[in-house]
């Protein structure tokens, strides 16, 4: 179904995660690994976080390129590198980073249930996409997860001109009974890389605080934003709050970088990635039903409050998300035409059958 006033075209959800996994698959990427790695980026597109779904599956960039150019190994060798009781540190032998995380959030919830609480680390990644998808991984096994990554410089330091670190994402996961799961999913930044190229793509404007021009002045312009890489941490101003979004920024990587060792902070060339998961047993604190039932508790009196004038209601951290990625299930997810474009060119280069319009 096309909506051609708006350039965008709906796309069953099922259609688009088969063949972006017969994608990878053509990439030399094995199936098992394939399909989780389709999963996690068109997962993101289901709830909304276009910047880290398909839109980066195109010929002349990211996943595709790198699988093709040698820079990711589509089948790497992932390895411990080192192993406790409740932590270790995966190696990531510099593949696809959707199937490292998911592997490594894997592992953690298995710590978890051994020890209580489960971290793993890993060095030698790459871009991981959405980072809810590894938190919400623990969910189903009454776990909090965590999960963060670091990423390549684009971000100024307060008072800075130039960049220093990454956008830096964290994601924090909660179980409750009725109510729907806690997630909150935030770059350290005012506003996520993508954004960016959602906003060029669709010839729109920036807010003020979001990034700066490359005499690192602010902008509002998407594109010089892009040519730049200057983003603002979360706060935009010292007024506003930078330094907190600056400071979460570098707990990340020290938690994904130094940690691991695969510190972005202090490479030039951007990669590889480290990245930090943990997965918290809920029933080594208390009872399970006691916890979920205090969550509901807490989201019902957060989402009671009266809202402001011209807004009919008050959200929670995750809820935006799950209910759009209910409509988009149904309806199907919607695409910007550049991005059927890119998964056209993709499915005509690689021979795999296009069916998604």
């Amino acid at each position: 179904m096309k909506i051609d006033a708006q350039h965008i075209t709906l796309v069953d959800h099922h259609k688009l995660t088969r063949f972006v996994a017969a994608a990878f698959e053509k990439l030399s990427v094995p199936p098992q690994d394939a399909a989780i790695a389709a999963n996690v980026l068109v997962l993101a597109d289901l709830r909304g976080v276009d910047t880290h779904g398909v839109i980066r599956f195109n010929p002349g960039s990211w996943y595709v390129k790198w699988l093709r150019d040698g820079e990711m190994s589509p089948a790497p060798k992932i390895h411990i590198v080192s192993d406790a009781r409740s932590s270790a540190l995966l190696d990531g032998d510099r593949g696809i980073g959707m199937v490292i995380g998911h592997r490594a959030m894997e592992l953690a919830i298995e710590k978890a249930k051994v020890s209580g609480v489960g971290m793993v680390g890993v060095c030698n990644s790459r871009h991981f996409g959405m980072s809810a998808y590894y938190a919400m991984q623990a969910l189903p096994h009454d776990m909090i997860g965590i999960a963060m990554t670091n990423a390549g410089r684009q971000v100024v330091p307060t008072f800075g001109s130039e960049a220093r670190f990454g956008t830096n994402p964290i994601c924090f996961a909660a179980p409750a009974q009725k109510e729907l799961p806690f997630v909150i999913d935030m770059a350290t930044t005012t506003a996520a890389a993508g954004k960016l190229e959602v906003a060029a793509r669709r010839g729109a404007s920036i807010p003020l605080g979001w990034a700066l021009d490359e005499k690192a002045q602010p902008t509002t312009d998407p594109r010089i934003a892009q040519k730049a890489r200057l983003l603002l941490p979360l706060g935009g101003t010292r007024e506003g709050g930078s330094h907190k979004g600056y400071g979460l920024a570098i707990l990340v990587e020290i938690l994904c970088g130094v940690l691991t060792g695969t510190v972005t902070a202090l490479n030039q060339n951007q990669d590889p990635r480290g990245h930090f998961f943990a997965a918290i047993k809920i029933d080594a604190f208390r009872p399970v039903n006691e916890f979920k039932n205090d969550m509901d508790r807490l989201i019902n009196e957060l989402k009671s409050t009266r809202p402001i004038e011209g807004q009919e209601r008050v959200y929670v951290a995750g809820e935006i998300e799950f209910e759009t990625a209910k409509r988009r299930a149904e309806i199907g997810i919607p695409l910007l035409g550049s991005v059927i474009k890119g998964l056209r060119d993709v499915g005509q280069q690689l021979d795999i059958a296009y069916d998604l319009e």
